[in-house]
């Protein structure tokens, strides 16, 4: 399998005692398997023009995209990245796990509900899906 890091829109700063530190460069990730399936992983980060290129350059299958609604997109945002990339699964990720992650995928879903042959997985941490 290939792995290539890929640009995501985050700030990245932490503070250690009285002063503020630079964490490092947001990324997310496309992952090749050696069967050709294709998947993004597009980490902490907000929906950014440039998904449109990933799509076109490296056509990932699956996407999985953050949709919590704090420090990283909304449903409504992550609906238009996942129209940018055109793929037609998305696992939702970082949501639920905290109560102010307040993004579903449910409402993901029915944003995007004209697109045709879409699959948002409603999964909870822990779950499994297989492909």
């Amino acid at each position: 399998m290939t792995v290539t890091a890929v640009h995501a829109d985050h700030s990245s700063s932490f503070i250690d005692g009285d002063q503020l530190l630079y964490g490092g460069e947001p990324m997310g990730y496309i992952i090749k398997f050696e069967n050709g399936r294709t998947i993004y992983h597009a980490g902490d980060t907000n929906v950014f023009g440039d998904m449109a290129l990933i799509a076109e350059l490296y056509e990932p299958e699956i996407a999985l995209i953050p949709i919590g609604d704090a420090y990283t997109m909304s449903p409504r945002e992550a609906a238009k990245a996942v129209r940018l990339l055109n793929v037609k699964k998305v696992i939702p990720t970082h949501f639920g796990v905290l109560d102010f992650l307040t993004g579903r995928p449910t409402e993901l879903l029915s944003l995007l509900s004209d697109v045709h042959d879409l699959i948002v997985h409603d999964i909870m941490p822990g779950d499994t899906i297989f492909y």
